[in-house]
This record gives C-alpha cells, structure tokens and sequence, in this order.
C-alpha cells in the first residue's frame, strides 16, 4: 500500500504540517495516532473519496511533518495546530461558516480532535472515535520508561532500536502484521531524525491533556459514533463503554478479531461501519 502523497504544507509555529486532499463532496478529514501516520488511513480516504473531499495530513513530529528537536509534540499542541488547520482549510474554500468537516480519528487523534472541539473552537458535522486515546488511564509502562530515559533510548544502536519499534507496534496488531504493512509504520521512525522524534513523542505523552477535556465530553453537540476493535491491548474495549456512557447520543460499534490497529485487523469490518455510518450523518 503506497504511502500519500502529501504535496502540501501548512506553516504553523515554526512547524510544516504536511497534507492532501482529493474527491468531491462534503468535507471528510482524517485524524492518525502515534507512532503512525496518514498512511494509516489512506486506504479508506481513496476508497471514500467518490462520495467526500478527504484530507489527509501528518501532526508535526509524524510522517512527512516537520520533526524538529526544539518543537514540543505533545497533545496540547496537537489539538491547536489541528484547529488552526482546519481554520486554514476553511479559509481556502471561503469561510468558516460554509465548511464543518466529517472528522473520523484514531488512537491520539481522538484526543487531538476532541481538544480542538471542545477546548479550541472546531466544529464539526460529525466526529467518529476509532480505539481513541480519550480516558484515563492510558499509556504503558513502555511510555514511562521512555519518559524517564528519553535521552538513553534515542541513543540505541540502530538494530536495537529496530528490534523494541517492530515489538512495540506489533503489540498494536490482533493478527500478525504483513512484513510490508510493519515495514511502513516503522520506517519513519528508523533514521537518526525518525529515532530521536519517535522517543520525542513517548516522552512528551501525558494524561493530563486528556484530564482536561473529561469534563467537557457532555458538552459535544455533533453526531459521535465510537469505534473499537473487541481485542485491544493497548486501549481496552471498557474505554469505548465508558466514551459512549460520557457523550450523549452518541453511539459505539465494537469491530470483532480487531486490536487497536484495527485498520489492518478488520478493513473491510471498518470500512462498512465507516461507510454506514458517513452515509447516516451526510
């Protein structure tokens, strides 16, 4: 599966956000998670582009974003360069009040996009959760350690640090991964500049950027559809439960054989949930 191609670049802080959109039709924007990238969502993007105008982009520190040393990376600043970015999107087509995406995000980007909503002022036509990264707890004892040590593990012989990456995200897959779909989500993170921002990102996750917006999860006025494969390790389906529990109206679909990268578990099982589920709220 060929990565995206994404030939343009929003300047925000000293950062390049890179992104692409394609299709026609209402706006569909698209929310990666960590360590991944766009390339996660591509597939689906394609696939829905007959029907949407999809957007994809990498968050700074990922994928084909900027990934300097001195520029935070964490969720907080996540969440305001995604709100900017959409003020950009909306701007280039006219104007706020003439485009309120469809937002489908995963992993981290549910924090990204939920914190741009709710703290931010983005608004949305509909927003789908996809195995998110929303209530506390989350993380592992991998982001602590690496939080204490950053320093030490950006300095890892390269065939080392390989080993612990390929581990770490096959941990994020019920089935075994393909050998081209593991290569893709580790390569970014493989040279000099992908090592020292992949630890950059584990170091700078912190609980305290998703406290903030528990509160306000009762206040989301857009449809909200939670998505969550049956079998994640890395964010356990009792998360969906108490999400769905937190936003009223909202609803949940449990994906079945699927763990946290459920794109690749289940793809056609999330492809009809999406699919089903845009078609509702369009």
């Amino acid at each position: 599966m060929a990565a995206p191609l994404l030939e343009r670049s929003f300047s925000w802080r000293g950062r390049e956000v890179a992104w692409t959109s394609f299709g026609q039709g209402p706006p569909l924007v698209f929310c990666h998670g960590t360590p991944w990238s766009s390339w996660l969502w591509a597939p689906y993007a394609r696939a829905l582009a007959e029907d949407f105008t999809v957007h994809l982009w990498d968050m700074p520190g990922y994928g084909a974003s900027s990934q300097h040393r001195e520029h935070d990376v964490h969720l907080g600043v996540q969440g305001e360069v995604f709100a900017d970015l959409l003020q950009h999107w909306a701007d280039l087509r006219g104007g706020a009040g003439s485009w309120e995406p469809h937002v489908v995000a995963h992993d981290y980007g549910g924090a990204v996009s939920l914190r741009a909503a709710l703290l931010h002022g983005a608004r949305y036509r509909s927003l789908c959760l996809v195995d998110v990264v929303a209530l506390r707890p989350w993380g592992s004892p991998f982001f602590t350690l690496v939080g204490e040590h950053a320093d030490v593990f950006a300095a890892l012989p390269a065939a080392v640090h390989r080993g612990a990456l390929e581990a770490y995200v096959r941990g994020a897959a019920h089935r075994p991964l393909r050998a081209e779909d593991l290569e893709a989500l580790v390569a970014p993170w493989l040279d000099e500049q992908g090592r020292a921002a992949f630890y950059r990102q584990v170091a700078q996750a912190d609980e305290r950027w998703t406290a903030q917006v528990e509160p306000l999860l009762g206040d989301l006025a857009m449809p909200v559809h939670v998505v969550w494969g049956a079998e994640d390790a890395w964010i356990p389906v009792d998360r969906a439960r108490r999400l769905t529990e937190a936003i009223p109206g909202s609803r949940l679909t449990v994906v079945p054989d699927a763990g946290h990268l459920v794109q690749l578990d289940a793809p056609v099982a999330l492809a009809t949930v999406l699919a089903r589920w845009l078609a509702s709220v369009r």
